[in-house]
C-alpha cells in the first residue's frame, strides 16, 4: 500500500516589519562629588522601599484592580514623594504585575505541551519509532517509568500554576529572581555577601522619572538642561537636601549624549517629553543617565517598494548571520557573507557581540545598493520543551542560544536608522529547500557553501516572491509546455529571458541556422530502402568474360 502523501503546512505571507517605536540613549554621570553620590543613594533607597510597597498593594489587587484602586495607591504614595514620582512609581508596578501575569500565561502553555507530549508518547509501545511530525514511543521500560514520574510532576504543577492565574496570584521580584537565588550560592558566583549586598540594593533603588510634554525640558522630576546641568526633584522627606530653588537638587556633572544627541535635544528645547532613570554600575561603581522617548507611528513602506531593487536574505543562527544578496529576479549575486557573534560570557558581551555583527551586516547591505533585509520570523517559544526533543541535548542549546526576541527588535531599530526595510518571512523549510536547491549548484573550487548559505538564498526568494526551486518539475504528460508554463519561467515581458528553442525548421534549406553553426550533412544511404527519392537507378551491362 503506498503511503499518503505529506502534507507540507501553509506558509504564511511575507510582510514589511514596524520599525523602532522608541529611542533611548544613556552617558555616564563623570566627576560626581561624594555628596552627589550620598543623595543620589538615600533618594533611591527612599524611593525604593515606596515602589516595593506599591508593588505588594498591586500584586494583593490582582485582578480586582480599577482606576479607583490606582487613584488611591497614588493619593497614598503623593505625601512621602510627590504627586509625579508617585505617578512614575504606580505605573511602573501596573506594568510589572502585567509582565508577571503574561509570563504566568506563557508558563501554563508551556507545561501544556510538555503534558500532552508525555502522554502521547507513553501512550505508545516501549520502542516505537515516531516521524518527523511527532515522537515515537521510549527506548526502554526504565526510560518509560521515568518519564511517567515526570507527568505526574508536571500535571501537579500546572495544577498550581492554573490555581494561581485563576485567583490572580503573581510571583514578582524587585531586584530578579535570579539575583535573589545567587544570596544562596555566592561561592558559584564570586561574590561575598557585602558585594551582593551592595548590587541588591542598588538593583532595588527606584530612580526614574516619565516625561512630560510641555513642562520644562520635558521632564520636570529629572530635569537636564541643553548645556547638560542634570537636577533632582527631592521627595518631601528629603527635602532638606536640596542645594537650589523649588526642592531641587542639582548634580555637579555634566551630561552630552553622543548618540543621537541632536534629536535629545531638540526634544527637549521644545519641551517634549523625555523620561530619564539614573542607575548605579556596582561592577564598574560608575553612574549612568539613560534618557528615552516614544518616536510616532510610520508607516512601513509597500513590500514591493522593499524589495525593488533586490534584497540581502540572512540566516540566523547560534553563532553568525549567513548572508547572501539576490537581486530582484531571485538571482544570487556574488559570493556568500559571515558575520560571525560570540554569545558567550555576561548578558552586556552578548549584546555587544549582536550589536556589532548587525552593525557589519548593516553597512554590507547599503554597500551593495539593496533597500531590505529578509530575515525569518522566528519564534521557539514551543520548540526548546525536553519533552519534545527527549535527549537532544545540543540541538535544545541550539535553538536556545539563538537570541530571536532580542534579535529581532534590535536589527529593526538598527535597521531604520540607516533607510534599510526588513522583511519577515515565514521560517517553514527555507534550511531544508535551501539546500536541496541552492548549496551543491554554487559550490565552485573557489567558492564554499554551506547549508546556512543556501538558507539565505532561500529567505530571500521567499521574500521576493518567488519560489526557492530554481525551476519546478516539467508538467505532465511530457515535457512540453502543454498544460501551462513552469512556475518558475520567467513572463513574456521579462528581458533577457530564455527564450522558446527555435525548430530544426527555422531556416532555409543549406542556410546559415540561427545559431550559427552549420550542422553536417547526411552520410550517404547503405540501404536501398533509405535512399532519396530524387535518385535514379540504372542497371549496368553484364561483362563478356569470354
Amino acid at each position: 500500500m503506498a503511503d499518503p502523501v505529506k502534507r507540507l503546512r501553509t506558509v504564511a505571507p511575507s510582510f514589511v516589519a514596524l520599525g523602532p517605536s522608541g529611542v533611548a540613549v544613556r552617558d555616564r554621570l563623570k566627576r560626581l562629588s561624594a555628596g552627589d553620590e550620598e543623595v543620589l543613594r538615600l533618594v533611591g533607597t527612599h524611593q525604593g522601599a515606596l515602589a516595593s510597597r506599591d508593588l505588594k498593594q498591586r500584586c494583593a489587587d490582582g485582578p480586582d484592580h480599577s482606576t479607583d484602586t490606582w487613584a488611591a495607591r497614588k493619593r497614598g504614595l503623593t505625601g512621602e514623594s510627590s504627586s509625579r514620582i508617585a505617578g512614575a512609581i504606580t505605573r511602573a508596578s501596573h506594568d510589572q504585575w502585567a509582565l508577571a501575569r503574561r509570563c504566568q500565561a506563557a508558563h501554563i502553555q508551556n507545561l501544556d505541551a510538555g503534558i500532552r507530549t508525555l502522554r502521547h508518547r507513553l501512550a505508545l509501545p516501549i520502542g516505537a519509532k515516531g516521524t518527523k511530525r511527532a515522537a515515537g514511543g521510549y527506548r526502554s521500560r526504565s526510560e518509560w517509568f521515568r518519564k511517567s514520574r515526570r507527568l505526574a510532576a508536571l500535571e501537579e504543577l500546572h495544577a498550581a500554576v492554573v490555581a494561581d492565574w485563576r485567583a490572580g496570584r503573581v510571583r514578582v521580584v524587585r531586584g530578579g529572581k535570579r539575583l535573589a537565588n545567587t544570596r544562596h550560592h555566592l561561592a558559584a558566583a564570586e561574590l561575598t555577601e557585602l558585594q551582593w549586598r551592595a548590587r541588591w540594593e542598588a538593583e532595588r533603588w527606584f530612580l526614574a522619572a516619565d516625561g512630560e510634554s510641555g513642562k520644562g525640558f520635558g521632564n520636570e522630576t529629572i530635569r537636564v538642561t541643553p548645556d547638560g546641568e542634570v537636577s533632582i526633584k527631592l521627595p518631601g522627606p528629603l527635602a532638606h537636601l536640596a542645594n537650589a530653588k523649588h526642592g531641587r537638587y542639582v548634580l555637579a556633572c555634566r551630561i552630552a549624549f553622543a548618540h543621537r544627541g541632536a534629536e535629545w535635544a531638540d526634544r527637549i528645547e521644545a519641551n517634549r517629553a523625555v523620561a530619564y532613570r539614573i542607575h548605579l554600575d556596582v561592577t564598574r561603581g560608575c553612574w549612568y543617565l539613560t534618557a528615552s522617548w516614544q518616536r510616532p507611528v510610520v508607516q512601513t513602506v509597500p513590500l514591493a517598494t522593499a524589495r525593488a531593487k533586490g534584497v540581502v536574505g540572512v540566516d540566523t543562527n547560534a553563532d553568525h548571520f549567513a548572508a547572501y544578496r539576490l537581486d530582484r529576479h531571485g538571482n544570487p549575486v556574488g559570493d556568500p557573507h559571515r558575520f560571525p557573534y560570540d554569545l558567550s560570557g555576561n548578558a552586556d558581551h552578548r549584546d555587544a557581540q549582536i550589536r556589532h555583527a548587525i552593525t557589519r551586516l548593516l553597512h554590507w547591505a547599503k554597500s551593495v545598493g539593496v533597500k531590505a533585509i529578509a530575515i525569518e520570523d522566528l519564534d521557539f517559544t514551543a520548540e526548546k520543551t525536553r519533552e519534545k526533543h527527549g535527549s537532544r541535548k545540543r540541538f535544545r542549546q541550539l535553538i536556545s542560544g539563538i537570541p530571536t526576541g532580542k534579535l529581532k527588535a534590535r536589527l529593526a531599530s538598527m535597521a531604520g536608522e540607516h533607510g534599510l526595510a526588513i522583511v519577515a518571512v515565514d521560517p517553514a523549510y527555507t534550511s531544508q529547500w535551501g539546500g536541496q536547491h541552492w548549496q551543491k549548484p554554487l559550490v565552485t573550487p573557489r567558492r564554499k557553501m554551506s547549508r546556512h548559505d543556501a538558507a539565505g538564498i532561500a529567505i530571500g526568494r521567499r521574500a521576493l516572491g518567488h519560489p526557492i526551486r530554481r525551476r519546478t518539475a516539467p508538467p505532465p504528460h511530457d515535457r512540453s509546455d502543454r498544460v501551462g508554463h513552469r512556475t518558475a519561467q520567467a513572463g513574456p515581458g521579462t528581458r533577457r529571458r530564455d527564450g522558446n528553442r527555435p525548430p530544426t525548421t527555422d531556416h532555409a534549406p543549406g542556410d546559415v541556422p540561427p545559431s550559427g553553426k552549420r550542422t553536417r550533412g547526411p552520410s550517404a544511404s547503405k540501404t536501398v530502402r533509405d535512399a532519396p527519392r530524387k535518385h535514379e537507378w540504372v542497371q549496368d551491362s553484364l561483362m563478356h568474360t569470354g
